[in-house]
This record gives structure tokens, C-alpha cells and sequence, in this order.
């Protein structure tokens, strides 16, 4: 029988302060600690918390999942929730541990604004639908089944879906033995770099670009050459320059819808002739479409991928942004069978077999319809964002950086408009509480480069300080 059970919370909104969901995870955390709940205990049902807390029943679900997680409670289908029987003994010494990092007294410094490179924003993703249609996979007949091994290619009817995306939305023209699906786009780039490259190899990277790319394909014993970005994308007239004396590469990596980090797409006659010297010299392009998915003033440009002259080339995407960072569910696609057939190899040894009940999960979004009516939704939310933060640059920041407005992504690049010791400025900025990522985030080890500002995951409040301490810090 459910004892009463009544806490006091008072909740700090302030920016710097941690969300509400975990104040009310660490708020139970301390009841159980205290022994006010004890092992075995149940608790309300997430309906009456959300009445007690007076906070939207979403925000109570999100809580009850980090005590799951942490163990601090378990969940009984159709029965309830429940403390926990293997807590651990509590003594006096264990209490006062938790209340010095209740007041964070050791713990990393926070920052009122933490400008990261372009995360969503994890407060809006379709938690609540994909833990139901996670628990529906398991209330199925046939359940049983899903608890033995699979293709290590991924579920085929994930992989359908897919192929049916890939084809119909983005115009390439693949099958399902061309798909692996992958535990998010950074898992895929590692297979990719350990089946295709030698040690010795020479990969064409983008500069400034994504140096956790960079980093894979030196690991798998390649040389990295640069190849500068400007403001129509990829400086294709350089590589070719290269390619013609003699220079030889085994793969290009390239990010060509919204370039990593400076945002801008690569025009359509630098595509084309992209790919014209990829059939002439024979070398692989490994095209990570990180996040086709965002974009706001038109419909976005078709992959590389989608040309069908392309003979060698390796499509990378993710679902890891589309609902939740969290998720690591990506997919790559080539149309090397033999290549693929390796990749499927490897996989097996590292990692047997993917997650299939969440990809079954993610499956049923796609099907009843979730995953577009999320994807319209955030669409409108971010472009309402980036406006917003548009118009903090031109206040703020007008006569002190150069910009273009993104037409897709969750992130601006500013480049400033005079030498800056980033050095200095990082460490004026987190002063100001203020923490960005400086330029040698992309490669760039001198006074040039530029700032990658993410706005997708900020609130607008966040937004505005930051734009206004990097103006002041900027000055």
C-alpha cells in the first residue's frame, strides 16, 4: 500500500542551475539517502508527482528514466514504481558525500553560456513516443525473438526503411546490400577508414573540417591532406591542382550540404566537377550528410551520393540528431559491394550486431507518422532560432565579425573581423562565464579561423549573454 509521501521542492530556472528533471532525480535521490524511502517502497504514479511537483507529467517521465537508469528505482509493468532492493548501505560519511556534490563543491565550472558546435536541443526530442514504442516492441506475440543474435548489417526492416528514405527523399539509388547500419555516423566513419585505407594512404580532407574524422582515418595509418573551404564550398580548382601533379589520394571526406564548421554548401558546378575527378583519378568520396535534416529557406540540395555517374562513394548519416544525441543509431551506404561485404566483417567482430529493438522502435516512429511530424515541428523551431540569433549578431556583434546566415544546420560561423589572440579571448570568455570551442576545434593552430556558434540546444537567454560577453570580449 502507497504511503502518504509529501517533499518540498523549490526549483532554480536560473540558466546556470542544472534542468528540472534532474533537480527532481537528485531531490528523490536525497529522500531515499535520508531514508524517508526505503527499499521496496513505491512510489506515486508520474500523473500525481506532476500534480505534487506542479510540472508538466514529461518532465516527471524524464526524471523516473535517470533513476532507472542509475538504479536508484525500478519500473514493474502494469504494477508500478519502486525503490530499489539493492541499495547500498548508507553511513554518515556517505551523506555528507552527497551533499558536497549537492553543492557541487568539486565538480567542473559551469558556465552561464556553453556554446557547443551545433547539438539539438534534447528538451524537444519524441522521448515519451520512443520509450512507448519501445515497450510495445516487447509486448508483441513474437517477442521472444527479438532476444537472439541478427545480421550485424542492422534489422531488415530498418534497413528497408532506409533504403525507401534514401531513394525517395535524397534521390540516390541504393539497395538493401548496401546498407549497414552502424551505432551513429562516427562508428560508421570507422569501419569505413579500417576496410578501405592502408597505412600510407592519402585521404583529402576539407580545412578547417571535422578533426574527429581526421583523427579516424589517421588511425587507420592515412595522411591527411588539406584542402581550404571557402565560401562556395570545397576549393575544388585545389584538389585538382594536386590530383595533376601527381599527386595521388585513396578517399576524399567531405561534409558538402552544410559544410563542417563554416556551414556553407558547395555549389552545384563544384559538385559536378567533384565528381568528374573522382571517376577520372579513381579515388573514393566518403560524404558524411551529418545533418540533412535542418534546413529552412528551401528544399536542400541532393547528395553527391545521389549523382549517378559517382562510381565510388560511401553516404554517411545519422538518426542520432533527429531524435535524440543520444540515440547512436546511424547508417552508411556504398556501392562497393565488396567494401560493404568487409565493413559487415569487421562490424561482426567489434560489435556482433546492432541495437534491433531500437531500431525497431525508431522504425515505428518512422511508420506512424512520429518522426515527420517531429521533424516539421523542430524545423520551425530552429528556424525561429536562428533568426533570433541573426538578430543578436547584427546588435551585438555587426562591426566586429562576417557572417552568412546558414540556410540549414544549428549553427552560425562568425569569422572575426580583425586578429584575435584566441588564447586570450577563451580565457576572457570563461572569466565572463562565457565557453566556446576556439579554432583549433577544426585544425586551425593560428590567428585565423573563426567561431562556430551552436544555437539549436541554448535557450534564447543563453543566447543573448553569450552574443553579448563575446561582443564585449571581442572589443
Amino acid at each position: 500500500m502507497l504511503r502518504p509521501w509529501n517533499i518540498e521542492i523549490h526549483f532554480d530556472y536560473s540558466a546556470e542551475k542544472k534542468a528540472v528533471y534532474l533537480q527532481i532525480a537528485d531531490v528523490i535521490i536525497a529522500e531515499i539517502y535520508a531514508g524517508r524511502l526505503q527499499a521496496g517502497d513505491a512510489l506515486p504514479g508520474s500523473r500525481t508527482l506532476a500534480r505534487m511537483f506542479k510540472v508538466n507529467r514529461n518532465t516527471i517521465v524524464e526524471a523516473l528514466v535517470v533513476l532507472v537508469n542509475e538504479e536508484w528505482i525500478v519500473s514493474k509493468e502494469r504494477i508500478g514504481t519502486f525503490v530499489s532492493y539493492s541499495l547500498p548501505r548508507f553511513s554518515r560519511s556517505s551523506t555528507k558525500v552527497l551533499e558536497d556534490v549537492a553543492e557541487n563543491k568539486d565538480a567542473p565550472k559551469k558556465y552561464r553560456t556553453n556554446f557547443d558546435d551545433g547539438y539539438p536541443d534534447t528538451k524537444i526530442a519524441p522521448v515519451v513516443e520512443l520509450a512507448r514504442a519501445y515497450r510495445e516492441i516487447f509486448n508483441r506475440e513474437a517477442r521472444w525473438h527479438l532476444m537472439g543474435y541478427a545480421s550485424e548489417f542492422g534489422h531488415p526492416d530498418f534497413i528497408r526503411a532506409i533504403v525507401q528514405k534514401l531513394n525517395h527523399v535524397r534521390g540516390m539509388q541504393v539497395n538493401r546490400h548496401m546498407i549497414c547500419i552502424t551505432r551513429g555516423s562516427q562508428m560508421a566513419m570507422y569501419l569505413v577508414s579500417q576496410c578501405l585505407l592502408d597505412k600510407g594512404d592519402l585521404v583529402a580532407v576539407e580545412y578547417p573540417g571535422y578533426t574527429d574524422a581526421w583523427r579516424v582515418f589517421e588511425n587507420a595509418g592515412a595522411a591527411l591532406l588539406h584542402i581550404p573551404v571557402d565560401s562556395d564550398g570545397l576549393v575544388v580548382d585545389e584538389l585538382r591542382n594536386h590530383l595533376e601533379n601527381g599527386v595521388q589520394i585513396k578517399a576524399l571526406y567531405t561534409t558538402p550540404h552544410h559544410q563542417y564548421p563554416t556551414t556553407v554548401t558547395m555549389t552545384l558546378k563544384r559538385r559536378v566537377e567533384l565528381v568528374r575527378l573522382s571517376n577520372v583519378y579513381g579515388f573514393t568520396i566518403i560524404e558524411d550528410d551529418y545533418d540533412n535534416e535542418f534546413h529552412y529557406d528551401s528544399r536542400p540540395l541532393l547528395p553527391l551520393s545521389s549523382l549517378a555517374e559517382l562510381r565510388k562513394y560511401v553516404y554517411i548519416g545519422t538518426m542520432s540528431k533527429v531524435v535524440a544525441p543520444a540515440l547512436r543509431i546511424g547508417y552508411l551506404a556504398a556501392n562497393d559491394n565488396d567494401l560493404v561485404k568487409k565493413i559487415g566483417a569487421l562490424r561482426k567482430l567489434i560489435d556482433v550486431q546492432g541495437d534491433g529493438i531500437m531500431e525497431q522502435a525508431v522504425l515505428q516512429l518512422i511508420n506512424d507518422g512520429t518522426i515527420k511530424r517531429h521533424l516539421r515541428k523542430v524545423s520551425s523551431y530552429y528556424r525561429d532560432k536562428r533568426d533570433f540569433v541573426e538578430d543578436l549578431i547584427e546588435e551585438y556583434l555587426r562591426e566586429k565579425v562576417t557572417y552568412a546566415t546558414p540556410s540549414g544546420g544549428l549553427a552560425f560561423w562568425l569569422v572575426p573581423s580583425g586578429v584575435v589572440n584566441w588564447e586570450e579571448l577563451s580565457h576572457k570568455l570563461e572569466t565572463n562565464s562565457v565557453k566556446l570551442f576556439t579554432p583549433a576545434r577544426y585544425g586551425i593552430y593560428n590567428e585565423s579561423g573563426g567561431i562556430r556558434i551552436g544555437f539549436g540546444a541554448l535557450t534564447r537567454d543563453e543566447l543573448r549573454f553569450g552574443i553579448k560577453v563575446l561582443a564585449n570580449c571581442l572589443s
